[in-house]
């Protein structure tokens, strides 16, 4: 292999990693399918899971007889958050935020903790599809691809060396 081989396959554009696929989801190697099934069927469960606490914490609330204003303040309270972090969080796989987004995002943390019930189930539903963002990487990956290929094929000879209109090399 040439050295200029090796410099422009230093150069080619690499794929953004996925959490918990790595590069996988360019060729869908290395247990890609499998680990989407578990991966979708853990956060499935870890759903159920977190539903299930929170009906202990109803019952607590019962139990405890604080008033029927607090425990419906509570049970609206999880219901928005977790239906914000559900839209949030599906939408987040398919567009690139801007940095507007970016920090209404990081202010909707906790409202994303509170309603992490939204989040699994979001989650879990996107790896259905793919894995959750890869069709967002995917499109930026294969831009890249096109515009490192253009900029590779574009080049030929030494620039240096291009003749004037007269016939002449430039010096």
């Amino acid at each position: 292999m040439s050295t200029q081989d090796e410099q422009s396959r230093k150069q080619a554009p690499e794929p953004e990693p996925i959490r918990f696929y790595g590069t996988t989801w360019v060729d869908h190697s290395g247990g890609y399918p499998l680990r989407r099934l578990g991966l979708g069927l853990g956060a499935l469960a870890a759903a159920v899971a977190g539903a299930f606490v929170l009906r202990l914490a109803y019952d607590g609330l019962a139990i405890a007889d604080v008033g029927s204003w607090v425990t419906v303040l509570v049970v609206v309270a999880f219901a928005v958050c977790s239906s914000l972090a559900f839209s949030r969080t599906l939408g987040g796989y398919l567009r690139r935020d801007d940095d507007g987004a970016a920090a209404a995002d990081s202010s909707l943390r906790s409202v994303k903790a509170i309603g992490f019930i939204g989040v699994l189930a979001a989650y879990a539903l996107r790896t259905v599809v793919e894995a959750p963002g890869e069709k967002l990487l995917r499109a930026e990956y294969e831009a890249e691809l096109e515009r490192y290929e253009k900029r590779r094929t574009s080049r030929t000879g030494n620039p240096a060396a291009k003749r004037k209109r007269g016939g002449r090399t430039r010096r």
